[in-house]
């Protein structure tokens, strides 16, 4: 019972772990876009797509997982997305022009490259059963 107890604390404190990132990354795309909507500022599409790309990345090495695959592929994994976005917000902050436009691109470029890269990762792990 012991152990069935601490591998259910295990599983729970995993999937909490994974939700909390979720819910970290949203909320900080999520910030850096309002503003962006309100203004009308094109750049917020450039959020709009970071975001979906930030949700899919994870979801895509999940579903793999599911099947069995491994699927931890990426050229822009949570921590770099991270960066990538908190630098240019910080800089943004400090009056850097273009800066944060330059955020969003490489986001939203790497984004897609890694959407991709996984995707391709899944399709060969199941073409190859």
């Amino acid at each position: 019972m012991a152990r069935i107890s601490q591998n259910g604390a295990r599983l729970w404190g995993g999937f909490l772990d994974s939700t909390i990132d979720r819910v970290t990354d949203s909320a900080i795309t999520i910030a850096v876009i309002v503003p962006l909507i309100a203004a009308d500022d094109p750049l917020s599409y450039l959020g709009l797509a970071t975001l979906v790309t930030g949700f899919l990345t994870p979801y895509i090495r999940a579903k793999a997982e599911s099947f069995g695959i491994e699927c931890s592929v990426g050229i822009a994994e949570r921590t770099e997305r991270l960066i990538i976005i908190l630098t240019a917000v910080g800089f943004h902050g400090l009056g850097v022009p273009y800066i944060l436009a330059i955020g969003l691109w490489l986001l939203a470029i790497l984004g897609a490259i890694t959407v991709i890269q996984r995707m391709v990762v899944v399709r060969r792990g199941l073409a190859s059963r």
